[in-house]
């Protein structure tokens, strides 16, 4: 299974804002965006310099910051896209709804997560089931009424001991419903625009593919 395996503080500086890649680290005074905001590379001061961004560019930018975001490489993102078109409705929204339906994305926004990355990880080492039976696919597309929970061996780690006595768990979107007590799930509809980063552009994203 692909997937990126770089220094992701990197990712931010490339976008020249923070995509929150690394969970509440992101929040302190060690994220590298807070010390060096310019793009990485030799020539990174002077990338900003240009006076004018072609369309182009600004599309391919929206593609790349939320494949980032979601930790999807290209061939996975365009068949996202294919499927977000075929489906009835607005191309756009779609694909957004379809990134957020992911497991890894849903577990992270289920608050059992700081971070999409760290969801993904506890995905993998199979520590979840999903309607019943154990799932260790975090591109799993998930469905209205899929339940979610930790396996009843996992729920022993010291991990989820002290996620069940935090007392800072984030807030979830109204899409999905959290019961951290009992380290369980449930997605209750799809989300809605409002409900999803607004930080993305998917109409660029869509103008990209169509070009």
């Amino acid at each position: 299974m692909a997937r990126y395996t770089g220094p992701v503080c990197k990712l931010c500086r490339r976008e020249g804002e923070k995509l929150f890649l690394k969970g509440e680290r992101c929040f302190t005074n060690k994220c590298a965006i807070e010390k060096r905001s310019y793009p990485p590379g030799e020539h990174g001061r002077y990338r900003g310099r240009r006076s004018r961004e072609s369309d182009y560019s600004r599309q391919l930018r929206a593609k790349q910051k939320a494949k980032r975001i979601y930790g999807v490489l290209e061939r996975q993102f365009r068949r996202y896209f294919n499927n977000a078109q075929r489906k009835p409705g607005l191309t756009g929204l779609n694909l957004l709804q379809i990134l957020e339906s992911r497991l890894d994305n849903v577990v992270y926004r289920l608050g059992f997560a700081e971070s999409r990355n760290q969801a993904r990880q506890l995905v993998n080492h199979g520590h979840f089931f999903l309607n019943g039976r154990r799932n260790n696919v975090p591109s799993t597309i998930l469905k209205p009424g899929d339940m979610l929970e930790v396996r009843e061996e996992s729920g022993k780690r010291t991990y989820f001991k002290m996620l069940k006595q935090a007392d800072d768990i984030r807030t979830p979107p109204a899409w999905v419903e959290s019961n951290v007590s009992n380290l369980s799930g449930r997605v209750i509809r799809l989300p809605e625009r409002a409900e999803i980063d607004g930080n993305l552009n998917e109409q660029l994203i869509v103008e990209y593919y169509s070009r």
